[in-house]
């Protein structure tokens, strides 16, 4: 008899392995779910389930078989074997770039660490025995590196309390689980019971170590009028000569604002606020004088002795508004803006499309108060909807939607009263003739699925007409919220080194547009929005009727023949029914499936032919891929929403004629960038707006703000004509 070759042994074992793996994975393992994540009883029962489940678990995928394994470790009392764990996962991860898992994971690496090290100390004091391991792991550390753990930021605790309370209350009527699923239970259990342990003693061990890196400061400004503005700012201990700065100017006061992070980067990290949100006795003004305080500041940071007189402005949201505010100002030692996911006020909040939303409600109740007398019910999303719903049902106007929450908003109840984009709106952002002035280097950044994508749209795209010329770069990618992207935080530092410290220009800013499309590798770019695409797909809405809604197809449909209605009934559905659009309100064409693949690659346009019975209505346009197994991704969200009376211009309102045919063209504020697999089909789907989250637009033809329920009593009808196309740009692979 032949011996067995050495490989056909080892695949043999490979084999064995991989069936007593796959069997233990199918195994169910008894278990008792606590009554909640603080019951007395959770530590011992999960560690009950960690002993268990550590001699079978395995897992082909390394990385995440040590990071489960060393949080199974932990839990079940292993410190020595779980901190083994950790290193051999950190060996793995190498030099890996400093991404939102990284720097948790880092975080995670310490807290694991300081557990075995209080057991070998003889079960030290927890928070000694912490500070003294996150002072071995970081004070060594240049600044930027040490930033990397430091500014790190514990995620909001309730929601993974209420994720554990689920995962619980599941398990509980079952009484055993599959190992695949106790692993997952484990991991969630080890997260939760870390972050409630280390956040505390994290903050205040990363407090101690920014306290012998920085100098901190905290002073109030003199600005225009004689107001005061407060400004808080960090300076690295170890650099002596005046330094550029870096300027956040918001309204959102935060005990750690991100003054660090320029600090660590050798730039005066400096945080202002809009007037009001410093004193108690002062109201925060949203948008009105941040323009000029802003600027006020900048030339006082530039006469200070720290400063070498360079200012650079950074922020997303309320803050990148700022920036373009101060801007238009023009301010001498303004050297750049980088921006992310910016407001824009009349653009994009309080109102999207001219469509008020109930969140600039909630959103002005919270900053524009006194400090510390923001509205209860700023964390309770639940508590919101559930007035949202009380609104919707109560059929009152949009106008009193404060009496219903049980407060008015001065400023909200403002805003209401300018509807169109109007000189209320205009004075705040920059004029054309100041965009066209504005010869600063800019760096804008947004997402595709992000709520501030028409915002940055409209900055990059009104600087860029009135001033062809200028040093204004667009980075857009498949983010929702692209502030939260650590590699794209380290794009902003590479690009103001650029243009401070004259670095070279990092290579991702090719052109005045760079990309990503979703499921691509690699960066793209563009010398505008229009150049993304290098060819149009016109797609017409047809009445011809397929699986899943109507025919949306490529060949041309004439403008005549036929039409699809809408008939909408306003008012809630049932008493059970939510305000969420229901299927009367929309209608969905679908194409022929893709025979190659495709990148949708631009900025989405088109035409609605509607005969419409109202004066007006607002529409919402939402665009997926529909694979063949029925799953829909999005190209960009939210959709595109307009009220059809602003669609050719949102200064002024032109209301709808009733009973005649009239084209409305699809003023869309989103770009995306998208490759369609071969076998995939776009799916269009065209809504009427009616929820309780946001202004109702009944069609009276008066200001929507006055209108009741009663306004609605006639029901919605209207007529999409087959002449409707929609017009989307093609990029070649």
């Amino acid at each position: 008899m032949k011996p067995v070759p050495r490989r056909a042994w080892q695949g043999l074992l490979a084999l064995l392995l991989l069936g007593i793996a796959c069997a233990a994975s199918a195994q169910e393992l008894a278990f008792q779910a606590p009554a909640s994540p603080d019951d007395a009883r959770a530590a011992s029962l999960l560690r009950d389930l960690a002993e268990r489940v550590l001699p079978v678990y395995s897992d082909r995928d390394t990385d995440r078989f040590l990071e489960r394994v060393a949080a199974i470790q932990t839990i079940a009392g292993h410190r020595a074997a779980a901190q083994a764990s950790r290193e051999q996962l950190r060996q793995r991860r190498g030099n890996r770039a400093p991404d939102a898992a990284e720097r948790e994971a880092r975080v995670l690496d310490i807290y694991v660490r300081a557990l075995d090290y209080q057991r070998q100390q003889r079960n030290m004091p927890w928070s000694e025995a912490y500070a003294r391991t996150f002072r071995a792991a970081v004070e060594r550390l240049s600044d930027a590196d040490a930033y990397a753990i430091t500014g790190w930021r514990p995620p909001p605790f309730e929601p993974l309390r209420q994720e554990l309370q689920r995962a619980f209350d599941a398990e509980r009527t079952r009484g055993s689980l599959p190992l695949a699923d106790a692993v997952e239970l484990l991991y969630r259990y080890f997260r939760y019971d870390a972050l409630n342990r280390f956040s505390e003693p994290f903050l205040a061990a990363a407090a101690e170590d920014d306290g012998r890196r920085y100098e901190f400061s905290a002073l109030r400004v003199r600005g225009p009028q004689g107001g005061r503005i407060a400004v808080v700012l960090a300076r690295p201990r170890k650099i002596e000569a005046p330094l550029p700065a870096l300027l956040e100017f918001t309204i959102y006061v935060d005990s750690r604002q991100p003054i660090t992070g320029p600090a660590s980067r050798g730039y005066v990290g400096v945080v202002a606020y809009t007037r009001g949100r410093e004193a108690a006795r002062e109201r925060a003004v949203p948008f009105e004088h941040d323009g000029e305080d802003a600027r006020a500041v900048i030339e006082w940071i530039s006469q200070q002795p720290w400063s070498d007189g360079r200012v650079a402005m950074t922020g997303s949201g309320y803050s990148a508004f700022a920036a373009w505010a101060a801007a238009a100002r023009a301010p001498l030692a303004l050297q750049a803006i980088v921006t992310t996911d910016p407001l824009a006020p009349g653009i994009d909040l309080p109102m999207a499309g001219n469509i008020f939303r109930n969140e600039a409600f909630r959103w002005a109740q919270r900053v524009a108060g006194r400090t510390g007398d923001e509205r209860e019910l700023d964390d309770d999303d639940a508590a919101w909807r559930a007035l949202d719903e009380k609104w919707y049902r109560s059929g009152r106007s949009y106008r009193e939607l404060g009496l219903v929450y049980g407060r008015q908003n001065r400023y909200f109840q403002r805003w209401l009263s300018h509807p169109s984009y109007d000189a209320f709106w205009q004075k705040m952002l920059p004029t054309d003739a100041q965009f066209a002035k504005i010869d600063v280097p800019v760096l804008t950044i947004t997402g595709f699925y992000s709520l501030q994508q028409s915002a940055a749209l409209h900055y990059f795209e009104t600087h860029r007409r009135n001033n062809p010329q200028a040093e204004h770069w667009l980075v857009v990618g498949p983010w929702r919220a692209a502030a939260a992207q650590p590699a794209l935080d380290e794009l902003r530092y590479q690009w103001l080194d650029y243009v401070i410290r004259a670095a070279p220009r990092p290579s991702t800013l090719a052109d005045r547009v760079n990309f990503v499309t979703q499921g691509v590798d690699g960066w793209r770019h563009a010398p505008s929005l229009d150049a993304m695409g290098t060819s149009t797909l016109r797609l017409a809405l047809t009445p011809q009727r397929v699986e899943g809604g109507y025919l949306l197809t490529r060949r041309d449909t004439p403008a005549g023949e036929g039409g699809v209605d809408f008939e909408v009934a306003w008012g809630p559905r049932g008493r059970d029914a939510g305000p969420a659009t229901g299927p009367a309100h929309a209608l969905t064409f679908i194409s022929e499936p893709f025979t190659e693949a495709t990148d949708v690659t631009g900025v989405p346009t088109g035409v609605l032919e509607i005969t419409p019975n109202r004066q007006d209505v607002d529409l919402t346009l939402a665009l997926h891929e529909q694979r063949p197994n029925g799953d829909r991704i999005p190209l960009f969200d939210p959709p595109i929403a307009f009220r059809a009376s602003y669609a050719a211009d949102r200064t002024r309102r032109r209301l709808l004629r009733p009973g005649e045919r009239q084209s409305v063209e699809i003023r869309s504020e989103r770009v995306t960038s998208h490759r369609i697999p071969a076998g995939s089909r776009l799916m269009l789907t065209v809504s009427v707006v009616e929820r309780g989250d946001r202004q109702i637009n009944y069609g009276s033809g008066k200001d929507v703000s006055e209108e009741t329920a009663a306004d609605g009593r006639q029901p919605l009808h209207l007529v999409l004509h087959a002449g409707s196309h929609i017009d989307l740009r093609l990029r070649q692979k």
